[in-house]
């Protein structure tokens, strides 16, 4: 998302928060509550405020790294400058594997909400038609050009907000509070599985690409960036509580286990809102905003992924270059959805983990670097250790869940 930032002579604050809230918000939301459901409201209340303060300070960390460089100087750049070239391959090969599965999960996702709206439309298309028909659609938006992913990434976000209020004033008023805030049932309590949340918070506030681009929008004007980021975080996090309270205030935990026995994804949380709540005009909007959360989250991350091969491989920027870059983009990803359709909650995770490498310890690092060798670059050694610890327990959770000693609500 680099490029879709347009250069203008006073940029808004609020606009370059909705670029943060279009790319953090999306159909990764839907993954929350199911993955929360085992720890429920309370843990998942304080594991979102966690995550949000340390992913808006590892943001924060890197942008002000940034400002030491010239404008459009990325991950790349600053790793390659302050860590080393070991450092450098090792970020970007994190950076490709997130954006890559982050593809594949949003792919595999869509592909059911699609495929019930066509079949409703009167076009029988099936589950792998609808994934490759929507793949097409975008991988022809972003081959086209940035333009045009800014546009429609600017619409989908004020779509989005606007279908969310419409769609939160409903469930709000349905929501049960004595079952947010009840306790574990008899012999058994939410706490343990709370550490194993931590990894999906983590990756549903993942913006960090985009800040070489607010650098250059505001032209290193680091009042205006930092306002953007808080702005853009703050936003998706009030987004994402209303969500939980939404869902979680409206489905008994007990529906949950089904839920992440059909795969635990958009369709199959779509349904189970349904069948419980009985309201059309609920789901109706539910589906469409769903679309809208696809579409934003997809152009999001297969722009970065697209923009990040390009810029790798060197094939500059003719039709036939964007063409392949295009295909390299887009086909791994969908090939592994059409052979491994079940892999939404999964990949979310996976993407978790790599993500806490180049979105939370590098950033860190690049700080603690440059802090060294910028005589000004003020920032408190206690922050940058705050931002390393929570990443190393984000990749311990990760790995004690890979390891099956944290409990997992749901899949007995």
């Amino acid at each position: 998302m680099t490029d879709t930032l347009m250069s203008r002579r006073q940029p808004s604050v609020w606009w370059g928060a909705m670029i943060i809230c279009g790319t953090v918000v999306g159909a990764g939301m839907f993954t929350l509550p199911v993955v929360m459901a085992g720890a429920w409201f309370g843990w998942a209340l304080l594991l979102l405020l966690v995550s949000w303060g340390a992913m808006l300070l590892s943001g924060l960390l890197f942008m002000r790294t940034s400002l030491h460089y010239p404008t459009g100087a990325g991950y790349d750049t600053l790793t390659k400058d302050l860590l080393g070239r070991r450092w450098a391959a090792l970020n970007g090969l994190s950076i490709l594997f997130v954006l890559g599965i982050l593809t594949y999960a949003y792919i595999s996702a869509s592909g059911p909400v699609y495929q019930h709206s066509l079949n409703q439309a009167g076009i029988p298309l099936s589950t792998a038609g609808a994934k490759i028909a929507l793949t097409v659609g975008v991988a022809a938006v972003v081959w086209l050009g940035t333009q045009g992913v800014s546009r429609i990434m600017t619409f989908c976000v004020l779509a989005k907000i606007l279908l969310l209020i419409l769609l939160f004033g409903g469930l709000l008023t349905q929501v049960n509070l004595p079952s947010l805030v009840s306790p574990a049932p008899a012999g058994e309590s939410y706490w343990p599985y709370a550490l194993g949340v931590l990894p999906f918070c983590l990756a549903s506030f993942g913006y960090h690409g985009n800040i070489t681009g607010l650098v250059s929008y505001y032209n290193g004007n680091k009042s205006l960036i930092t306002r953007a980021l808080f702005l853009g975080t703050l936003l998706s996090l009030a987004l994402y509580l209303f969500w939980i309270i939404c869902t979680m205030g409206n489905l008994p935990r007990t529906s949950f286990p089904a839920i992440v026995q059909q795969g635990g994804d958009i369709a199959a949380l779509m349904a189970a809102l349904r069948d419980h709540l009985h309201v059309s005009a609920l789901a109706f909007m539910m589906s469409v905003f769903s679309h809208f959360a696809v579409i934003a989250s997809f152009l999001g991350v297969t722009a970065g992924l697209f923009d990040f091969i390009s810029d790798r491989l060197g094939w500059g920027n003719s039709p036939t270059a964007r063409f392949k870059t295009a295909c390299l983009t887009f086909l791994p990803p969908l090939i592994a959805s059409l052979f491994w359709p079940h892999g939404f909650v999964a990949a979310i995770g996976f993407a978790g983990l790599f993500a806490t490498l180049w979105a939370v310890i590098v950033p860190a690092l690049l700080a603690w670097k440059a802090q060294q060798r910028f005589a000004t670059m003020p920032c408190s050694r206690l922050l940058i250790t705050l931002v390393l610890l929570f990443g190393v327990l984000n990749i311990s959770a990760w790995l004690l869940s890979w390891l099956g000693w944290l409990p997992t609500f749901g899949n007995a």
